[in-house]
């Protein structure tokens, strides 16, 4: 990919590209002329492009003995599940698998194994930008990560162990009770503890010069004017968030933002 005066193709390293945009008004210039054809993709914004993804349940595990992450984390799930009897509403859906839990528990508040993504890049882009904090080199990130099938199916047949095989996993939960999930065209990502999403793709695709993650570097320069045009395409927090949380957001945006 070319360097042009709105985006610079920094680096490509075992299948992760970055790309730097001169201007966040060249986002949708990217999406439409680089990825309309790979619908395969899903995104995630980030708030500061110098995070890593991620989970907030490694970011807790960090503080503990690395022998012992797993079994905290099977007793903190397990633990999830007595704390939420009875507060599930009348007959509640059955959850039989892990992550249906984890995805329940990433919905509430609970520090999980899951990344949150969505299948729309400029839902992503609202959420790189929504917050006002300041970032640490004043640019965000949205992330785009491809199909990480063939990989996950190599390992899950050569792996012999009763434990969960170390796969990259996307996670499209059936369960009813997250309609954030269908406002947001969201998903779940899971790697194995202690991995973060770019460690597990350069581990898993060395030598590759294809983007299978792609991490867009978005200056926050003109952010308001970036929520604002977003607002005008319908993406805001009165359609992301289908609650209260969304009304009140959306009205903070309106007071915050001239001419929202």
């Amino acid at each position: 990919m070319a360097r042009t005066s709105r985006w610079n193709h920094k680096n490509t390293k075992n299948g992760v590209w970055e790309i730097e945009l001169s201007s966040w008004k060249y986002f949708h210039d990217y999406i439409t002329q680089e990825m309309l054809d790979y619908s395969h993709y899903i995104w995630r914004g980030q708030r500061d492009s110098e995070w890593r993804l991620e989970t907030s349940l490694d970011r807790e595990l960090k503080r503990k003995r690395k022998d012992k992450r797993n079994t905290l984390a099977k007793e903190h799930l397990e633990n999830f599940k007595y704390a939420v009897r009875g507060r599930r509403g009348k007959n509640p859906q059955e959850l039989q698998d892990e992550n249906d839990w984890w995805a329940l528990g990433q919905h509430t508040g609970l520090s999980t194994p899951l990344l949150d993504w969505t299948e729309s890049p400029f839902v992503a882009l609202y959420f790189a930008m929504e917050k006002s904090t300041k970032t640490s080199k004043g640019k965000r990130a949205v992330y785009a990560l491809g199909n990480s099938r063939v990989a996950n199916s190599k390992i899950t047949k050569s792996w012999t162990s009763s434990e969960r095989p170390p796969i990259l996993e996307r996670i499209k939960p059936l369960q009813d009770e997250n309609d954030r999930l269908v406002s947001q065209s969201g998903l779940f990502t899971r790697t194995p503890l202690g991995v973060t999403v770019e460690d597990w793709v350069d581990q898993n695709r060395k030598g590759a010069t294809s983007g299978a993650l792609i991490k867009l570097i978005v200056p926050e320069k003109g952010r308001l004017d970036c929520l604002r045009t977003l607002n005008k395409m319908n993406i805001n927090h009165l359609t992301l968030f289908p609650d209260l949380y969304g009304s009140s957001g959306h009205c903070n945006k309106q007071l915050e933002i001239d001419k929202y």
